[in-house]
């Protein structure tokens, strides 16, 4: 921005600076502000916009960058959903390097978005001081188990051999594939140990849970109380899983808020068995790919690591509600 600088004003932004500037009711420094703007897009350069507004050399710069911002913080022309710098550069008149350079100076990346989802659950609060109390405060005598289940993992295998990684290139795999099937895996994390309890089942339906809450039931020692915390999936609170439940008194099911199966400490693990061993894996059938996930919780329970939790539940609760208020002030 410190040479060749323009801008482009619509007739409506030009009007709004003019009214800005000719109001003697308007504060200076929105004057001489809204004037940097009119005489950079009049073709001024920095030294005749120094005298004519009255400002410094820093001042024009910093003033033209943040009218920059301003357009980037609005919405892009036409059809367009969001800001590329190269249109920012188009529509304002500047090179693309002064873009790049202000919008990094500024902290804002048009191309990116973070996605979100807030829980409506009236009792988020509560289940979220229940969850972390387990994971930092643990009960005595009792293990602590986050349970879930992977669903529809593919067995994928590639169309064409791929070459290794070798020095100064990357190793390759073809982007289609071949499907050989799914399968679902069914995980019990144990925070204390950090051990994983997996077993692959073809469906993932109440009758599958049921055969692997008896599995679980088997290989933990019976004078252990169990807490199992499970999200709010519909299998989990079939009424055959509450009978069941209702069968095995040592057991107690403590379920995340709506929205907020991030809670659950063995979605930690999925993410790491699909980055580890799924993503870049090839399988030649269903078998395959149970085999080679039954040796990746193996392998991980050689080592395992205990479930460290380090989020202030208050936080996360206050964080919830500032959400629930912006989005009620946008609508």
């Amino acid at each position: 921005m410190r040479t060749g600088v323009t801008v482009h004003l619509i007739p409506t932004d030009r009007e709004r600076l003019r009214v800005i500037v000719d109001d003697r009711n308007s504060l200076q420094k929105h004057v001489w502000r809204a004037r940097i703007v009119l005489l950079t897009a009049d073709g001024l350069g920095t030294a005749a916009i120094m005298r004519a507004a009255g400002v410094s050399k820093t001042a024009v710069w910093r003033w033209q960058a943040r009218f920059i911002v301003a357009l980037t913080l609005g919405e892009p022309p036409g059809e367009t959903t969001h800001w590329t710098g190269r249109l920012m550069a188009k529509v304002a008149g500047v090179g693309l390097t002064s873009v790049q350079r202000i919008w990094k100076a500024h902290g804002l990346a048009p191309h990116r978005i973070r996605t979100f989802k807030l829980s409506n659950d009236p009792k988020f609060a509560a289940k979220v001081r229940d969850i972390v109390g387990l994971y930092v405060n643990p009960p005595a005598h009792a293990v602590v188990l986050s349970v879930d289940e992977k669903s529809q993992i593919q067995a994928l295998d590639r169309t064409q051999p791929g070459l290794p990684m070798k020095k100064g290139r990357a190793g390759t795999m073809t982007h289609d594939y071949k499907r050989h099937g799914t399968t679902t895996l069914f995980a019990a994390f144990d925070i204390l140990e950090g051990k994983v309890i997996g077993r692959c089942m073809q469906r993932h339906r109440h009758q599958e849970f049921i055969r692997f809450l008896n599995t679980v039931e088997r290989q933990v020692p019976a004078d252990k109380a169990i807490h199992a915390i499970l999200d709010n999936y519909a299998t989990h609170k079939h009424p055959k899983v509450i009978a069941w439940l209702g069968r095995h008194p040592r057991w107690t099911f403590h379920f995340t808020p709506t929205s907020a199966s991030w809670l659950n400490a063995v979605e930690g693990f999925f993410a790491i068995l699909a980055k580890r061993r799924l993503k870049r894996g090839v399988f030649k059938g269903v078998v395959d790919l149970q085999a080679a996930i039954n040796r990746f919780v193996a392998d991980h329970n050689q080592q395992p690591k205990p479930f460290v939790w380090t989020a202030d539940p208050d936080k996360i609760i206050a964080a919830a509600s500032r959400g629930h208020q912006t989005l009620e002030s946008i609508h």
